[in-house]
């Protein structure tokens, strides 16, 4: 019987192991080493993915070029052309060490895991998440972790069309601790400039209003955290916007 050098166990010795890593390509964000130089090329073949990005790999990439990867993601994701993970061996090659290319928050509506979305897999992104995606103290405090002290280029902000917490402040939801986190939506709504019906029940209110609070949370990291501001403007890292659409599964990526 053949060996399958994405499912094979049937052999743990540190050369067979790191001879299959070689062979594989790197998880998630499609990206494999192209060439005697190591520099890093985009794959989107719908192959097993055994491997994780290596610190190297990652370091080797530019923020504009892990967007790109995330853009393709999605592609497949929602053509049904996602990547075969190999979830296990991806744990393998984590276990002692991650070197995710960006960090992702989102909003903890069950309808939009970030990691799916965009066809990543183990290792690939740090991933947070909050009802609404807004921005705190603690959220900044792991971006800078996740940016200034593990390597992360890029800040991807994650709205979702159709999303319970921007409907909730809309419609000034009152619920325990949920009424404090609201209130950091009502900004947004006060920018969002709009002639018609301003009601949690207006489907295209609501994804207008979150629009402007995904740019809303960017916009606050900027100001809570120096460190994250003046990685920005060193061109370490980019902070970009973007909403997910429930309805087509696209991720629209804002300039």
């Amino acid at each position: 019987m053949e060996c399958n050098p994405c499912e094979c166990t049937c052999s743990t010795s540190p050369d067979s192991m790191k001879r299959g890593r070689r062979r594989a390509l790197k998880a998630g964000l499609g990206i494999a080493l192209a060439g005697a130089s190591g520099a890093a090329a985009l794959s989107v073949s719908p192959v097993c993915l055994a491997a994780a990005l290596t610190q190297k790999e990652r370091d080797n990439l530019t923020p504009d070029q892990i967007i790109d990867a995330m853009k393709k993601g999605n592609e497949r994701f929602r053509s049904g052309r996602a990547h075969q993970h190999d979830y296990l061996a991806q744990k393998r090659a984590t276990a002692n060490g991650q070197s995710p290319a960006a960090v992702i928050l989102s909003c903890i509506d069950s309808r939009a895991p970030a990691e799916l979305i965009l066809d990543s897999g183990i290792g690939d992104t740090f991933n947070a998440r909050i009802a609404g995606n807004i921005a705190n103290e603690d959220l900044a405090g792991s971006l800078e972790f996740a940016c200034a002290a593990a390597g992360a280029k890029v800040v991807l902000v994650m709205g979702h069309t159709d999303c319970g917490a921007i409907k909730g402040a809309i419609d000034n939801v009152q619920l325990g601790n949920l009424t404090g986190l609201l209130a950091k939506v009502k900004p947004a709504i006060e920018a969002t400039q709009y002639e018609g019906k301003r009601t949690g029940s207006n489907i295209e209110f609501v994804d207008k209003v979150a629009r402007a609070n995904v740019q809303n949370t960017i916009d606050d990291f900027r100001k809570r955290s120096e460190i994250l501001a003046s990685m920005e403007r060193d061109g370490k890292i980019k902070m970009v916007g973007a909403m997910y659409h429930l309805s087509n599964g696209k991720v629209e990526f804002m300039t």
